[in-house]
């Protein structure tokens, strides 16, 4: 713990010659407890501390004896690979990085060791999500995190808004923080996605594969594994697809911005990973003023939307879909290798490649998204997409469809979307993603086997089947049980915003859902949007009550300022994060039963350089 402050202290703070050196004595003596807790542990308790260390903790454990080769030995006279490595072993981030990583190891070690003391679960898993919340808080509110500072009150709600990933900002990114602030909330965002108990389960089974029965037993149940001996590998499998595809991602959107925004290839870089992480992690924050309505990325980067839009749906499908999908890849893989050894095709036919979960989700994230598209492009071709070409119209209907099952990105002004459009994105929004994903919402999968209740209701059938297999009575009630407490949970809230004078229902009833995104003017209070059409104002101030309307002559227009606001993900941001006996629609357990299986209103910005409020729009690169 001290090293982790003496290290967000000298990033976060301007430090003086004085306290820089009071920090490398600090880093010295965390170096010397470490060494010292691990030689001790070496000399006294060999036997078990050999069966309890995985190899990675030896390779680190050699690699922190490595840090007394500078200590013994002086710095070598002659140029040469000896004196780089000596110079290399005795440099500062060598030395932080390492002590970091055994700090990190030991935290998480301490939290998996609260559930082998019977410790409630899902009160661990709140109170972490809570205490990240914190630390978030105070990181950004550090002098070199922003550029002219942050009230708590700012910082906590983007804290908040990047842990919950729902992409809910209440001041523009783009101009308040700077490169450290930037990572420090794309570090949220990523912890926020896998959930601090994957990772830190993860980080303490890997290093020391000596935790309790039942702590993996939790751990189990939290990430969905099949059994105890693949507990390793499912989180290995996690944290694999999530890096191998932001990868990917990060690839993609590089090359489809390379040398067309006026950045350097850092700051190109550091763009396109940050909005690979918050895409795949369906967060919606984005370093551009405007989200991704910016004239930058609005003109000719149809590929760059559509990258962003496939890394949500990816994001959003769940990871035991993503393991399913890896399955089927090696199934396929095997025939095709023994197809080329003996030229002989395998045609026996594998039943339950799809597994029921795997097809549920898929059928119904494509009707959603299909569906989704074909609407609102039928009801904006010509409103919020007139005026751009065939392509951009089909571009921006396909990204608006995805955008609010999950994501918080917008690249259309939302007040220049009519009734129908709303009301589909309140319903995206409430459907959500899947279960175990970085998506929120009440999940594709709890609302399908309500649907398909329904059906088996209304035709007088006792049991609910699908594809042949019957649905669970456990898996049925406790998704009915989901989406009547979200719908309860949408009436409460709706009914409270609406005791407010002169609140918009429509607005109300989607912000509740899932946060449409609204501007914060120069008064401090929420606001509609600056791109509202003159229509929406005359018809408001028509609706409203007298007084109202005479608030409304008498208060000047709020200057437009764009945030990076967005769509929240739903009801639950921390969906992944959730036990599966505390959730609905977690998975479908079943049983055998057959044997077949406006860009008009948006204020104009200084594109020339890209510069703006001293740092780019992409990633300002160079001012911590």
């Amino acid at each position: 713990i001290l090293l982790i402050v003496g290290v967000v202290y000298e990033h976060g703070f301007t430090i003086s010659e004085h306290e820089a050196s009071q920090l490398q004595t600090l880093y010295r003596f965390v170096w010397g407890v470490f060494l010292t807790e691990v030689t001790l542990r070496l000399l006294l308790e060999y036997k078990d501390t050999k069966r309890a260390f995985k190899k990675l903790t030896w390779i680190l454990i050699a690699l922190l004896y490595l840090t007394l080769i500078p200590v013994i030995f002086h710095r070598p006279e002659e140029e040469g690979a000896i004196l780089y490595f000596w110079e290399f072993l005795n440099g500062k981030p060598y030395h932080i990085v390492l002590l970091l990583i055994f700090s990190f190891f030991n935290l998480s070690n301490g939290l998996v060791r609260l559930l082998g003391r019977r410790t409630n679960p899902s009160l661990i898993l709140a109170g972490s999500f809570f205490i990240i919340i914190i630390i978030g808080t105070g990181l950004l509110m550090l002098p070199r995190c922003t550029m002219n500072g942050i009230s708590w009150v700012d910082s906590l709600f983007i804290s908040t808004s990047a842990v919950c990933v729902t992409g809910l900002t209440s001041v523009d990114v783009a101009s308040t923080f700077t490169t450290s602030g930037f990572v420090v909330i794309i570090l949220l965002i990523q912890i926020g996605g896998l959930g601090v108990m994957t990772l830190t389960s993860f980080f303490a089974m890997f290093f020391m594969g000596n935790t309790s029965f039942y702590n993996q037993l939790v751990v189990r149940d939290m990430v969905s594994s099949n059994s105890l001996n693949s507990l390793l590998s499912t989180l290995l499998y996690i944290l694999g697809f999530t890096l191998a595809i932001e990868g990917m991602g990060m690839f993609a959107i590089w090359s489809d911005i390379h040398g067309t925004m006026g950045m350097t290839f850092e700051e190109e870089v550091a763009f396109s990973a940050f909005h690979a992480i918050s895409a795949f992690c369906n967060a919606g924050f984005s370093t551009l003023p405007g989200n991704l309505g910016n004239p930058l990325v609005m003109t000719g980067h149809n590929p760059f939307l559509i990258y962003i839009s496939l890394l949500i749906i990816l994001g959003g499908i769940g990871f035991p879909i993503l393991v399913n999908f890896k399955d089927i890849v090696l199934h396929h893989l095997r025939r095709i290798w023994k197809f080329l050894h003996t030229w002989e095709w395998d045609r026996h036919r594998f039943y339950h490649l799809y597994n029921l979960n795997t097809r549920i989700v898929l059928i119904m994230t494509f009707l959603l998204l299909v569906l989704g598209t074909i609407l609102i492009a039928i009801f904006e071709w010509n409103h919020a997409f007139a005026g751009m070409s065939v392509a951009d119209k089909w571009t921006q209907a396909f990204f608006n469809a995805t955008c609010p099952r999950t994501a918080g990105f917008t690249s259309v002004d939302l007040t220049s979307l009519g009734v129908q459009s709303v009301l589909i994105y309140i319903f995206l929004m409430w459907v959500g993603g899947a279960a175990q994903s970085t998506a929120g919402g009440v999940k594709v999968n709890a609302f399908a086997v309500v649907v398909l209740n329904l059906v088996a209701v209304l035709r007088g059938t006792e049991k609910v089947e699908v594809f042949g297999r019957e649905l669970s009575y456990d898996s049925i009630r406790r998704s009915n049980a989901t989406v009547v407490m979200s719908l309860g949970v949408l009436f409460v809230f709706v009914f409270r915003d609406n005791l407010s004078k002169g609140a918009s229902k429509l607005r109300l009833g989607s912000r509740t859902a899932g946060d449409l995104p609204v501007k914060r003017g120069d008064s401090g209070h929420l606001i509609r949007p600056q791109g509202q059409i003159a229509d929406a104002q005359r018809q408001s101030t028509q609706d409203a009550p007298a007084d109202e309307a005479e608030l409304q002559a008498e208060q000047p227009p709020a200057v437009p300022r764009h945030h990076s606001l967005g769509l929240c993900d739903g009801l639950a941001g921390c969906q992944f994060r959730m036990l599966r006996q505390n959730v609905a629609g977690h998975g479908i357990a079943v049983r055998s039963h057959d044997a077949g299986d406006d860009q008009q209103h948006r204020p104009k910005k200084n594109i020339h350089g890209l510069k703006q409020h001293g740092h780019s729009y992409g990633f300002p690169i160079g001012k911590v």
